[in-house]
């Protein structure tokens, strides 16, 4: 048995391609707001994500500056008080551009089996232990368990006999013999999953949309939310407050409950 942690790797992000927007802007009219992007002159503050939902924002309302919709009269300038309208006004369409991949590492089934309820603006890859032949059992614990002597000693003894058993199904099987075939090791692999418990810890990529991650952030940081999958989301909570402050700068803390100041969006 191997004690783990549950961990958050992002490992990708939206990326403009600012010739193809130039190319376009150029068509429309729209240059002016390029120029507001202008790497040099924004230097660490240009921020993809964000650019790129207030570019598809002001697609919509032809909104790049005034006189290129009769109807639009005055336009935002400040990034952060245009998206803090798109946010109000719950025009989340597009906040669904806006795509972010996470490798969720060292997480229990149940906490996947949790996950998957969340499928809109949602893709995952998961590792498969029908391919992937268990030899210890990662395990977490959640702080208060470790504290409960008499419930380790149980549980590290059951996580252990069952970790045991995984190897004597190995061994009688003779996966490890020479000139095993690929599908008889999956075929035996798939049956020895079945004795692994729920909370083996596994791997998978995530990917999800703002819209998507603003609803999800918000409700599996809520009191009543699964602890594992509470904890998780509320560190991914702060990876976007980093990644896009002005997308989910809304929220307040309360508790580790995270609360947007716009629903539904």
């Amino acid at each position: 048995m191997k004690s783990v942690e549950p961990e958050v790797f992002l490992v990708a992000r939206p990326e403009l391609d600012y010739a193809e927007v130039a190319r376009y802007l150029s068509d429309v009219g729209g240059e002016s707001w390029l120029e507001r992007l202008d790497r040099g002159d924004l230097d660490a503050e240009l921020n993809d994500p964000q650019n790129l939902a207030e570019f598809a924002g002001r697609l919509c309302y032809r909104s790049w500056e005034p006189g290129l919709n009769p109807n639009v009269s005055r336009v935002r300038t400040d990034q952060t008080q245009y998206l803090e309208n798109i946010l109000r006004s719950l025009h989340g369409s597009v906040l669904e551009h806006v795509n972010f991949s996470f490798v969720l590492h060292n997480v229990s089934r149940v906490l996947t089996h949790e996950l998957v309820r969340h499928r809109p603006g949602v893709a995952i890859s998961q590792e498969s232990l029908r391919f992937v032949r268990l030899q210890d059992i990662p395990f977490w614990f959640p702080e208060w368990a470790r504290e409960d002597q008499e419930l380790m000693k149980r549980a590290t003894a059951l996580l252990e006999q069952m970790e045991e058993f995984q190897g004597w199904m190995a061994g009688h099987f003779g996966l490890d013999e020479e000139g095993v075939p690929f599908s008889v090791k999956k075929h035996h692999t798939s049956f020895m999953r079945r004795f692994a418990p729920e909370g083996v810890a596994t791997g998978l990529v995530w990917t999800a949309n703002v819209r998507t991650l603003r609803h999800t952030i918000e409700a599996r940081t809520a009191a009543g939310a699964e602890e594992e999958i509470r904890l998780l989301f509320g560190r991914i909570g702060e990876l976007m407050r980093q990644e896009a402050p002005a997308l989910f700068s809304d929220y307040v803390v309360e508790d580790g409950a995270w609360v947007p100041g716009w629903r539904k969006v």
